[in-house]
């Protein structure tokens, strides 16, 4: 299973969505996908954005965690 990190990272921040929407130009409903960890299929070009505005690696953002359902 992969684990998205983007609502811990807001959090540290205390960022909204929508002033992260609004700053990295990434359609709200696209990191409201990610910040509530439903989104199926994210674009490289968002992950790119995430990671250089938050100045992290792709590592930060996401991970690959056991699933014993594999």
């Amino acid at each position: 299973m992969v684990k998205c990190h983007l609502s811990t990272i807001m959090g540290e921040k205390r960022l909204k969505i929508a002033d992260v929407a609004r700053e990295t130009s990434i359609n709200r409903g696209t990191i409201t996908r990610m910040y509530h960890e439903e989104a199926t299929r994210v674009d490289l070009e968002v992950i790119e954005k995430l990671c250089r505005y938050f100045k992290i690696e792709v590592g930060d953002l996401y991970e690959l965690t056991d699933d014993s359902d594999i």
